[in-house]
C-alpha cells in the first residue's frame, strides 16, 4: 500500500481531469464573438461552441424580452470549420478513454488495498490506466489547441442565414471552455505519468533460524 501513493493521486487527478473534460465539452463558451451589429444579437456578444452557437436577443424570439437564442449544429454542415467537428469526436473519445483509465486504476488500487499481491495483474492495470489517461489528454489537447489557434487568428465562419450570425466578428476571444480544457489536459497527463511510473515492490525472503 505504501508504494501506491502516487497512483492514488493519479486516480484523484484523473477524476478531476475527466470531470473538467466533460464540462468543457458541454459548455458553449469556446469562442466569444464581439459583433458590431446588435439588431438581433442584442448584447453584441455571441458564443460559439462545438455543439451550438448562442446569443442574447431582445428581438428574435419575443420582442421586448431578453432571451437566449441557440442554434445547434446539425449533421455535417460544410460551412462549420473542421476544428469544431473534430472537437466533438475527440472530446467524446477523451471522455470514454478517461473513464476506462479510471476503471483500470480503481481495479489496480482495489487489489492493492485488499492485499491481493498479483504483481502482473496490478502492474498491467496501472499501465493500461496510464495509457488511457495519456491518450485522453491528447484527445483533449488537439481540439483545445486547434480552436485556440482559430481564436487568436480571428478566423471567420460562414454561418448559414438561419443561424442569424455574422460571418466574422469585430474581435473574438477564447471562452471558458479552452482554459478548462487546458487544465484537464494537465491533470490527465499527470495521472498518466503517475500510473505509468508504478513499480511493484521487490520482496526479499528471509529464512529464520
Amino acid at each position: 500500500v505504501g508504494t501506491s501513493h502516487l497512483q492514488l493521486a493519479a486516480f484523484a487527478l484523473g477524476t478531476v481531469g475527466w470531470i473538467l473534460c466533460t464540462i468543457s465539452m458541454g459548455i458553449v463558451e469556446w469562442r466569444v464573438w464581439h459583433v458590431d451589429n446588435t439588431t438581433i444579437i442584442s448584447s453584441g456578444i455571441a458564443w460559439v461552441g462545438i455543439w451550438k452557437v448562442c446569443f442574447i436577443s431582445y428581438l428574435h424570439v419575443s420582442p421586448g424580452y431578453e432571451e437566449q437564442f441557440c442554434h445547434k449544429f446539425s449533421g455535417y454542415d460544410s460551412s462549420i470549420p473542421h476544428e469544431i467537428y473534430a472537437a466533438q469526436g475527440l472530446l467524446l473519445i477523451a471522455m470514454f478513454m478517461g473513464l476506462l483509465g479510471l476503471t483500470a486504476t480503481i481495479f489496480a488500487l482495489r487489489n492493492i488495498y485488499m492485499g491481493i499481491t498479483d504483481k502482473t495483474l496490478i502492474t498491467r492495470f496501472f499501465l493500461v490506466g496510464g495509457f488511457f489517461y495519456v491518450f485522453s489528454s491528447l484527445c483533449v489537447l488537439i481540439p483545445v489547441s486547434w480552436n485556440f489557434y482559430s481564436v487568436t487568428h480571428n478566423q471567420s465562419i460562414a454561418f448559414p442565414p438561419s443561424y442569424y450570425m455574422p460571418s466574422s466578428p469585430a474581435v473574438q476571444e477564447a471562452g471558458a471552455a479552452i482554459p478548462i480544457g487546458i487544465v484537464a489536459v494537465i491533470l490527465l497527463l499527470l495521472s498518466g505519468t503517475f500510473s505509468l511510473s508504478y513499480r511493484f515492490p521487490v520482496t526479499v525472503n528471509t529464512i529464520m533460524k
